[in-house]
């Protein structure tokens, strides 16, 4: 593994470009009704590591297919983007989905700027070694903060930018969320480039529900997590015991709401927010929704964002996709 050199930077946003913080979204979502706590707060260490652990879950297969499409179409996808590119992607973590690109983009043109944009530092300098080692012709210009921000620092480019937002992190957002975000997401962008968006497709019910709620525990967990870091930096006076994790698909939304259910009658004291919050037996904290997807859902999609689907990928079993859409 090669050691960061000029051919990395960073600029870190800091706060300025993060989401409410752990005290402000936990005061504002748990005296709402219903209560609800937002997923980025999932992402600590121990909580990434878990979403890690995830994605190896066999019922998991927005991971599996994901990857078996960047893995097997690459070459496919870049050819559709043009060029010669620039590459940027959103939440890009680690990075270790991104590979197939660069070296299918690399492969037509004599160097690549790869502009990953993540909140987590750690994850992005891991990603720069991983991809630049062995790639002498690969910058990264990397920016920690959240997508809005790091998109409205791109400027302007030489070439046309090919946008990656894989792994189905659109689906935690609203139609009307994820609509508003390739809108804004376009507007940062020039006429002929385009993104290329992760998303899970409808299909049923045992499969999806399966898929948020592996055999082995391991998305409960990371569920739980939230208690963990309610407990562990509120000073939450709680048992992530006496909650259950909840995966249910309303079948009507095209979504899978995810869910923390108090298993008693209890009253949760956080110490560094002065707060009492009640609980019945059987009531819920609403932490992500994962919404889903038909072909023609995706093309209303693009066109309320005033982008264009040129063109879908999909893995053998097509369980998922991968869209071109592009800026006209």
């Amino acid at each position: 593994m090669t050691k960061l050199d000029e051919r990395y930077e960073l600029l870190d946003l800091g706060t300025e470009g993060l989401s409410e913080s752990l005290a402000e979204a936990t005061q504002r979502g748990l005296t709402a009704s219903p209560k609800e706590l937002p997923c980025h707060l999932f992402y600590d260490e121990r909580g990434s590591r878990l979403f890690d652990e995830i994605t190896e879950q066999p019922e998991y297969y927005p991971a599996q297919a994901d990857e078996e499409i960047l893995r097997d179409r690459a070459a496919e996808i870049v050819a559709a983007a043009g060029g010669p590119l620039e590459l940027v992607e959103l939440g890009s973590g680690s990075s270790t989905k991104t590979a197939p690109v660069v070296d299918a983009i690399l492969a037509t043109q004599d160097d690549l700027v790869y502009r990953p944009i993540d909140v987590s530092r750690a994850a992005l300098e891991w990603g720069a070694e991983n991809l630049l080692d062995g790639r002498d012709a690969l910058r990264v210009r990397a920016v920690c903060g959240d997508y809005a921000e790091g998109l409205a620092r791109l400027g302007a480019g030489e070439r046309r930018r090919l946008v990656l937002w894989l792994g189905s992190s659109i689906g935690n957002q609203t139609r009307d969320e994820a609509a508003d975000f390739l809108r804004r997401a376009r507007e940062a962008l020039a006429p002929g480039d385009a993104l290329l968006v992760g998303i899970d497709l409808r299909k049923d019910t045992e499969t999806l529900e399966a898929a948020y709620d592996d055999s082995a525990g391991v998305t409960a967990e990371f569920n739980k997590n939230l208690l963990h870091r309610l407990r562990d930096d509120l000073g939450a006076d709680l048992d992530p015991a006496d909650f259950v994790h909840r995966a249910i698909y309303d079948r009507e939304a095209g979504v899978v709401r995810i869910y923390l259910e108090s298993r008693r009658d209890q009253v949760i004291e956080i110490d560094a927010l002065d707060l009492e919050i009640p609980f019945e037996q059987g009531e819920r904290i609403h932490t992500e929704d994962s919404t889903k997807y038909s072909l023609e859902e995706i093309d209303a999609l693009a066109k309320r964002a005033g982008l264009v689907r040129e063109r879908t990928w999909l893995d053998g079993e097509e369980r998922f996709s991968e869209s071109l859409l592009r800026v006209s």
